[in-house]
């Protein structure tokens, strides 16, 4: 066990910087103003896409990255999908997909999901959504963590004891499962919302902490703004440029 815990602690250490790919990330307004007129966009010298140049970049770890790290701590990892129907994975009614992820010998879950785009190549999909499963799975590893987390993971003492006088109350509510807290993180994630300001409705900050009574209206919310989301994009007469798209490429 402790040469396990050992050799999973090369999955924290920081990425270097070669390995760290920009996510853009428009907000509505800023992809509409580029879908009708083209020339508003820039060819981003940071992600190499055609968009608003006021656009917002995420960082992130690609699949390439990602995979070279797995390897250099485990050369047997592995992933498999939770379940199967008809001999291949089984993807849920969204299209997302559950998987296990096993590295040194520790298995832990993940949840991919990608939006379905127009013009790609058949199978593009379901790579993309391979690759954000395994993104989502070896977080739980602390591969990236620093990527997920917009705070500050290691914060000082004091700030630490500021928050304890709260902590006894919020043990008392029932909170999310694990498996809750990871499907709605990706959930929030494929909405486009900020999560502070959506969870911010019920007095928390962060996913875990939701109260296991708020979690199906938090989920309908966000697959309703999803759905109304797909309906506007398919009420566009101009079919939306590839180069316009925002999710992480496989």
């Amino acid at each position: 066990m402790t040469d396990a815990v050992s050799a999973l602690a090369k999955l924290r250490e920081p990425f270097a910087a070669n390995h760290i790919s920009k996510l853009p990330k428009p907000t509505k307004a800023q992809t509409e103003a580029v879908r009708a007129d083209f020339k508003k966009g820039v060819r981003c010298k940071d992600c190499g896409s055609w968009h608003h140049p006021d656009v917002v970049h995420l960082d992130y770890v690609g699949h390439a990255a990602l995979t070279d790290r797995l390897l250099d701590t485990d050369p047997l990892w592995s992933w498999e999908p939770v379940a199967f129907r008809d001999g291949l994975p089984a993807f849920d009614q969204t299209g997302g997909l559950w998987i296990k992820l096993t590295v040194c010998g520790v298995t832990r879950l993940g949840y991919g999901h990608a939006a379905s785009k127009q013009g790609v190549d058949p199978g593009a999909r379901e790579k993309e959504v391979i690759g954000d499963a395994l993104r989502n799975a070896a977080m739980r590893f602390g591969a990236a963590l620093d990527l997920w987390h917009k705070g500050d993971l290691h914060g000082d003492d004091a700030a630490d004891e500021k928050q304890d006088s709260g902590q006894s109350d919020r043990q008392k509510v029932e909170r999310i499962t694990p498996a809750q807290e990871i499907m709605l993180e990706d959930k929030m994630r494929e909405a486009g919302v900020d999560p502070a300001k959506f969870l911010a409705p019920s007095d928390v900050s962060c996913a875990r902490d939701l109260p296991a009574g708020h979690f199906a209206a938090a989920m309908k919310s966000l697959n309703d703004r999803i759905t109304k989301q797909s309906k506007q994009q398919r009420q566009q007469s101009q079919s939306p440029s590839a180069d316009l798209d925002d999710e992480i490429p496989y």
